[in-house]
């Protein structure tokens, strides 16, 4: 049995992540989630955070 606010904390930031996803047009939420995680720079843009790696190498 869990106890704590931790579980309850969880569920609320899964329900915000579909949420947004949803709003933001996913319709194929598993494939999307699938996708931030194996890259999760890929999730920056739903927060209004632009991305770009640093290429040059130094």
């Amino acid at each position: 049995m869990h106890s704590g606010a931790a579980p309850r904390a969880m569920v609320t930031f899964r329900n915000l992540a579909i949420g947004v996803l949803k709003t933001a047009g996913a319709h194929n939420l598993a494939k999307t989630t699938r996708a931030i995680r194996d890259l999760p720079e890929r999730a920056l843009p739903f927060f209004g955070i632009s991305y770009k790696p640093d290429t040059s190498g130094t």
